[in-house]
C-alpha cells in the first residue's frame, strides 16, 4: 500500500521521502503545492495539494495506507477526516507534547480514530542558521542566555525516525520524544560552528530587544515569537533528555552538532 508524505518538498518532508527510498520503499506519494518545481526522484508519485488547504486534497488519499503528516494546526482536523475517509490506517505526525504549540496536532490525530505515532522533536539544529547573518556581518551571536542548554536534533534524523515508524507497525501507539546525541549550551553550539568555519565567533549576552533586532534580518517578523517562545523554552539546567532516542529507534547513530556544522558550513558563509 502507498505511503503518503505531506509537505514533501519542505525541510523534513523531503528528507522523509529520501529516507523511505533508502529503505527500499518505492510506493511513495509525495504531496507538494508545486509539482513542477518539486524535483523529486522519478520513482516517487507526485501529487499536487497542500495540507493547509484541505480543498486541494481531492483524491490524494486514495489507496494510501500510511502517511507522514506535517504540522498544520489550523486544518489538521479536516485533513484527518479526509484521510480516514480515503482509507488511511496509520498516521506518523510531526507534532509536540499536549501543552506545546504543536500539541493540538497530536491531540487531533488521537481523536481521529486512526492509528498513530507521534514524533515530538527537540529544537532543530537547523535553527542555528538564524545566526547566519550576524555571524557573517559581525562575527558575534547575541542572545539573552548563553548558558541555556538543549539537545538539538538534525532534521535528517527526525526523517529517519519517521521513515522507520512508517515502515514498521510496532511503532503504532508510541509518542517519541526526540533529541540529538548531546546536551549543549548556546555558547557550545557557537563554538562548534566556529570550529567548522575555522574562524573566531564570540557570544554576547544581549537583551530581548537586541536579540530580536539581531535575528530579524534572517527571521523577519518571526523573530519576536522565536525569542519569546522557542528561546524561552531552553532550560538552563535541563532534566534528563532522550539523547539516545534516534539510535534506539532507527538503529543508527544520531548526527552530532559538530558534524552538522561541518556539513552546513557554507550556509554560514559570506554574503
Amino acid at each position: 500500500m502507498t505511503i503518503l508524505v505531506t509537505g514533501a518538498t519542505a525541510n523534513i518532508g523531503r528528507k522523509v521521502v529520501d529516507q523511505l527510498l533508502a529503505r527500499g520503499i518505492t510506493d511513495i506519494r509525495a504531496l507538494t503545492n508545486n509539482p513542477r518545481k518539486a524535483a523529486l526522484p522519478a520513482a516517487v508519485q507526485v501529487a499536487e495539494g497542500n495540507v493547509r488547504r484541505p480543498e486541494t486534497l481531492s483524491g490524494v488519499f486514495d489507496g494510501v495506507d500510511r502517511m507522514y503528516l506535517a504540522p498544520a494546526s489550523d486544518s489538521v482536523v479536516d485533513v484527518l477526516a479526509l484521510a480516514r475517509a480515503g482509507g488511511v490506517r496509520h498516521v506518523v505526525d510531526l507534532s509536540g507534547e499536549p501543552e506545546s504549540w504543536w500539541g493540538d496536532v497530536s491531540g487531533a490525530v488521537e481523536k481521529s480514530g486512526l492509528a498513530w505515532t507521534h514524533l515530538w522533536p527537540a529544537d532543530f539544529m537547523e535553527n542555528s542558521l538564524t545566526w547566519s547573518h550576524q555571524i557573517r556581518t559581525t562575527g558575534t551571536v547575541r542572545e539573552p542566555h548563553p548558558e541555556a542548554a538543549s539537545a538539538p536534533i538534525a532534521m535528517v534524523d527526525i526523517a529517519a525516525v519517521a521513515a522507520t515508524a512508517l515502515s514498521d507497525d510496532s511503532h503504532i501507539g508510541h509518542a517519541y520524544s526526540l533529541a540529538g546525541p548531546e546536551v549543549l549550551t548556546r555558547t557550545e553550539l557557537v563554538s562548534r560552528i566556529a570550529a567548522a568555519l575555522g574562524r573566531d565567533i564570540t557570544f554576547e549576552r544581549s537583551s530581548r530587544e537586541d536579540t530580536i533586532a539581531a535575528l530579524t534580518p534572517t527571521m523577519g517578523e518571526t523573530a519576536t515569537w522565536y525569542v519569546d517562545n522557542a528561546l524561552a523554552s531552553f532550560d538552563q539546567a535541563p532534566a534528563e533528555l532522550p539523547i539516545t532516542s534516534v539510535p534506539d529507534i532507527t538503529g543508527s547513530p544520531a548526527t552530532t552538532f559538530a558534524r552538522w556544522a561541518l556539513d552546513h558550513a557554507a550556509d554560514f558563509g559570506t554574503d
